[in-house]
């Protein structure tokens, strides 16, 4: 029974973001459903067939020859009426037990469109397993891009060939009340010796009340719209400039707790408080130590980090974010949102950082599109950050206290002309106010991009894109880079949020 209600729901979900999808997105959908309609027809068939397996050896024990004499009768009596209980008792534990659970376990779409392979169950919980690679050549007019234009950790790292990003994604139901996601990626550095990391590793409720949701583990912080989401899911081949700006190479994630709640506003609102360890090179603007000098000081912003170890509550990164989708017309949506990260920052032992951005997301697509195309979409992202840098008597030259501010964007264009073909273009700004810090830090100065792609999907689990990137900073004049970029992926990697 639970099945017929679950697919209703999932039928629900899809129409209340089907002027927004394209058709990919709506034929994996179906095709979900088709599974789950055949999985549940499976267990039936194997229910059916144990049930009638059980009940002939009933038949069979209940038809036995009649004892010779009374006392063999009485003995067969009671062995025959144990034998019927024990059947009995498997012929309910088989039709309430692990089968019966693995039918709704797997019928239940939580948050995916696109049902990953399983690999592993045990009762109810599942495990999927899936893993997309990205591979990256080109060329560029600075010999060394990673010093000072691809500055984000899976931008393409050098002219030639590189790897930056061959990720593992594993995700599964632990029991009724959670479900789990770990991320593992690796990295092919400059000499191309293999790095590893663990991105995400997280669980998630699945059935609190009042329309709540909690999340602990580490996991990127709901920061605006790029942030959030794993190169695989870019447009573009690199980060944008003010997000490393902002946030470093790694962007925002760290060990974390998340409490989210989806209003019961008439259009889609959901509200976010994520509360961050915040330390490390992954809370780049917060409690990191940075990198060491020539001495093996390390060193944030030209000052000498202090180290800073976590006192109380605040010494953590708090992250609100609120989102909110409107459908404009029946071929049109808009989604907004407005992000902050507030915390300690290592270069004093009261200093701090607050972050501020806003961020919009448009698509068009008509009601007669085929395959999802045509489409428009635009998406634009600005960030604000004010970086309280403490004195450091120490440095030379010797360094005041200072608030370094840093603000930007980027806006991108893209268009499905036909089905499997895009076209885009993005530009981004970044600029700040001049620090007592060296200038030629590559996190600062002014700086604009400008970044035509065309990508071609031969499928759903594959791409080739192309793009060109005219790049003029301040540190670095002018510079013009290309770079292909190639991704496949094995097996159906879950769908993200639109």
């Amino acid at each position: 029974m639970k099945i017929f209600k679950l697919i209703p729901l999932v039928l629900c979900l899809g129409t209340a973001s089907m002027p927004a999808q394209n058709q990919t997105e709506v034929e994996q959908l179906k095709k979900q459903l088709q599974e789950m309609k055949e999985s549940f027809e499976r267990v039936q068939r194997e229910q059916r067939q144990q049930i009638d397996t059980l009940t002939r050896k009933v038949d069979q024990l209940t038809k036995s020859p009649a004892p010779t004499d009374s006392s063999t009768a009485s003995t067969a009596a009671k062995e025959k009426t144990a034998e019927e209980k024990k059947l009995e008792e498997q012929l309910a534990a088989e039709l309430t037990g692990p089968s019966a659970t693995n039918a709704v376990a797997e019928s239940k779409p939580g948050f995916d469109l696109a049902k990953p392979m399983t690999v592993m169950r045990a009762g109810s919980a599942y495990m999927n397993i899936s893993f997309d690679a990205l591979m990256d050549a080109g060329w560029s007019t600075m010999s060394d891009p990673s010093a000072q234009l691809q500055l984000g950790d899976h931008d393409p790292l050098k002219r030639g060939f590189s790897l930056r990003n061959a990720e593992i994604a594993i995700d599964g139901a632990i029991d009724p009340y959670f479900k789990g996601f770990a991320n593992i990626v690796l990295k092919l550095d400059k000499d191309n010796g293999t790095e590893i990391e663990l991105e995400e590793a997280y669980l998630q409720s699945t059935s609190l009340p009042y329309n709540l949701q909690l999340k602990a583990g580490q996991f990127f912080s709901p920061f605006g719209r790029n942030n959030p989401q794993h190169p695989h899911q870019w447009a573009f081949v690199d980060a944008p400039i003010i997000s490393t700006r902002a946030f470093g190479p790694d962007g925002l994630r760290s060990i974390s707790g998340q409490l989210s709640w989806l209003t019961p506003l008439p259009f889609y609102t959901e509200v976010f408080l994520d509360v961050l360890d915040g330390q490390g090179g992954t809370a780049f603007s917060f409690r990191n130590a940075g990198d060491p000098d020539a001495l093996g000081v390390n060193r944030f912003a030209g000052r000498a980090t202090s180290g800073r170890n976590l006192r109380g509550f605040q010494d953590l990164v708090y992250v609100p974010h609120i989102a909110s989708s409107f459908e404009l017309t029946d071929t049109q949506t808009l989604l907004a949102g407005v992000s902050g990260a507030f915390g300690p920052n290592e270069t004093g032992p009261h200093n701090r950082t607050e972050v501020y951005g806003a961020d919009l997301y448009w698509k068009w697509k008509p009601a007669n599109a085929h395959e999802g195309f045509p489409f428009v979409s635009w998406q634009t992202e600005g960030i604000y950050r004010r970086f309280g840098a403490g004195a450091d008597p120490s440095a030379i030259p010797v360094l005041s206290a200072e608030n370094l501010r840093d603000y930007g964007f980027y806006s991108q264009v893209l268009y499905g002309f036909k089905p499997h073909w895009v076209g885009g273009l993005r530009g981004d700004f970044a600029a700040g106010n001049a620090g007592l810090f060296d200038s030629n830090d590559p996190f600062r100065g002014d700086r604009f991009r400008v970044s035509p792609v065309l990508t071609w999907y031969p499928s759903e689990f594959s791409k080739i894109r192309l793009q060109y990137n005219y790049d003029h900073g301040e540190a670095f004049g002018t510079a013009h880079s290309v770079w292909m970029q190639v991704e496949f992926l094995l097996g159906a990697h879950g769908a993200h949020k639109f």
